[in-house]
């Protein structure tokens, strides 16, 4: 693998499904969706039947630790296995411009590895590489079980960069007609179409080039407002931010057997810019799943004074009062929660956040730790967090949307956000796993 190691950047021999393939039937969505839907993942399932498929080599988070999780990562790891024996797969060596287009959006990424040497995901942290939202260390020994041994790795992870000027993916896009064409197909349940192309030699230059204008102590200073001698923020987190951390926690596991040079150091992601127009983030949406106390007096026990519940007609009123919410208070809204409730809009003055996800998940938290549901989820996308919330026993909220402008500062200044503040697009629009790479 070529190295830059000054902005913590490989060039990766990238694995792609053979020609005769079928593309359609290869690419699922990212494991860490439709968790709470298991209809979804039966679908894939019947879709993929014996064809050839990344769904062989993932397993779903809605299978994570359940009854026969250990069978399904040896199937997963012989698979990969038999998948590089068979050819099925096959390399290539270079960056890959990508483009996803779902109705009249087309978002723009390129798939790279990034240097785990330079990314951090521990509150505070300054690394070339950083979280854009608190990692849950108790999530990771599970999924370091899958990626331990794996011959292979897929990516769902997306990376954010922030290039106002549009200087490093952008230009790809203007010349992709002089770019070989690898890939360019229909994503199955209605999730939009995919296609890759291959970065050549001066195409990467560009790029190259691109991102060390952007990771200059000067260039990065003058952007913020900042000092010099701040350490320079290049990468930040999009989507995945549990996947990288696992890849970083296998790496520090491995690294005192295997030396700096492995190809475990490194990870395969797609780097996009958070200036992108067809990028949107949306807000992630909290489900409580059987509760077991009083929602509302624990509600009332936790912000005492600070909380106003007010009922509405219907849920469009909840997400306009809450989308349109103005002033000291913070809005969230409310989808069940007890007998006899269905909508409303949960008010909390001197918030303990900046931002009422924050507010929030503080409670929630608080509220999990006493016994107060069976479980949480964490919801992309309203119809479902309603649907899920209106169910006997269930709670839903729905919570405001950030503007992608301010990620970048606010992580630089304030450090990560709460965990599950944005998601690059709803379920449906992830990312898809396509490539893969060695890591042994």
């Amino acid at each position: 693998m070529r190295v830059f190691e000054d902005i913590g950047v490989g060039i990766p021999e990238i694995y792609l499904p053979r020609p005769g393939v079928d593309l359609t039937k290869w690419a699922v969505i990212a494991c860490d969706q439709f968790t709470s839907q298991p209809e979804y993942w039966n679908k894939v399932e019947e879709i993929v039947g014996e064809a050839p498929s990344a769904y062989n080599l993932i397993l779903p988070e809605i299978y994570l630790e359940k009854p026969g999780e250990a069978e399904r990562i040896q199937s997963i790891q012989a698979t990969m296995r038999k998948y590089l024996e068979n050819g099925i797969l096959e390399p290539r060596e270079g960056m890959i411009y990508v483009e996803r287009t779902i109705g009249d959006k087309t978002r723009k990424g390129i798939v790279l590895c990034l240097d785990l040497e330079h990314y951090d995901y521990t509150k505070g942290s300054t690394s070339l590489i950083r979280a854009t939202e608190g990692t849950i260390i108790e999530r990771l020994p599970p999924r370091m079980k899958i990626r331990t041994g794996a011959m292979l790795e897929l990516p769902h992870i997306l990376v954010l960069i922030d290039d106002p000027k549009r200087t490093v993916i952008e230009p790809l896009q203007a010349a992709r007609h002089k770019l070989e064409k690898l890939y360019d197909f229909e994503l199955m349940l209605g999730s939009g179409h995919l296609a890759g192309f291959a970065v050549d030699q001066a195409a990467e230059a560009q790029v190259i080039a691109g991102l060390r204008e952007l990771a200059r102590p000067e260039t990065f200073a003058a952007k913020y407002g900042v000092s010099a001698d701040l350490p320079v923020l290049l990468f930040a987190m999009g989507d995945g931010n549990h996947s990288l951390a696992t890849a970083k926690s296998v790496w520090e596991k491995m690294k005192p057997q295997v030396g700096l040079n492995h190809p475990a150091r490194y990870a395969l992601v797609e780097i996009e810019n958070v200036h992108d127009d067809a990028l949107v983030f949306e807000p992630i949406h909290r489900v409580l799943f059987g509760l077991q106390r009083d929602l509302f007096a624990a509600l009332r026990d936790y912000f005492g004074a600070d909380f106003t519940y007010r009922p509405v007609e219907s849920a469009e009123e909840m997400i306009f009062r809450v989308d349109q919410a103005r002033g000291p208070q913070q809005a969230i809204g409310l989808v069940g929660g007890g007998e006899g409730k269905k909508f409303g809009v949960l008010e909390i003055l001197r918030p303990s956040s900046n931002l009422p996800v924050g507010t929030l998940q503080a409670f929630l938290d608080a509220f999990l730790k006493d016994g107060g549901a069976a479980k949480i989820d964490y919801i992309h996308g309203e119809e479902v967090t309603i649907n899920l919330g209106l169910q006997a026993g269930n709670a839903g909220f729905y919570v405001p949307g950030m503007d992608k402008s301010d990620l970048f500062k606010t992580v630089i200044l304030d450090g990560a956000l709460p965990r599950k503040t944005f998601s690059m697009g709803e379920a449906h629009e992830k990312r898809f796993y396509m490539e893969a790479r060695k890591i042994q």
